[in-house]
């Protein structure tokens, strides 16, 4: 990661295992001392620093997140019926130039394995910048 710029993508939060309606698209952004992640509205639902993170990829491509007790689940895919991200995230990522990762339809085509390619870049990133991850 450039310690300079940062990176940003899109990436879909699981808040149910069982329903695929709750797997939402957020804004992720990684920046030195800063982990944020925006919902569809771009309004804030994560802000922290990376380094209280602690987390493990598992072998599926899920990045399963710690934040002060909190459980945060990742995905580089949403489930067919999970919405797709919205026109604003689309424009953030699009603003934030190199070092993003794209997402939504791009991602509709991508194979499992370019959604696991996807949460690994993700973890590695994340350990990169202070994340204690396994």
């Amino acid at each position: 990661m450039s310690t300079e710029t940062g990176h940003t993508g899109i990436v879909y939060w699981r808040r149910s295992i069982w329903n695929g309606t709750r797997c939402q698209p957020v804004l992720a952004t990684l920046r030195p001392g800063e982990l944020h992640l925006r919902d569809r509205s771009l309004a804030s639902v994560l802000r922290v620093d990376p380094r209280t993170v602690t987390g493990r990829l598992t072998r599926f491509g899920t990045l399963v997140l710690a934040v002060d007790g909190r459980r945060w689940v990742l995905v580089g895919r949403g489930a067919s019926v999970s919405p797709s991200p919205s026109a604003e995230q689309h424009r953030v990522l699009e603003q934030a130039g190199p070092g993003t990762a794209a997402a939504g339809g791009l991602m509709d085509t991508l194979l499992n394995d370019g959604a696991l390619a996807l949460m690994r870049d993700w973890h590695t990133r994340l350990a990169d910048a202070g994340a204690r991850l396994r």
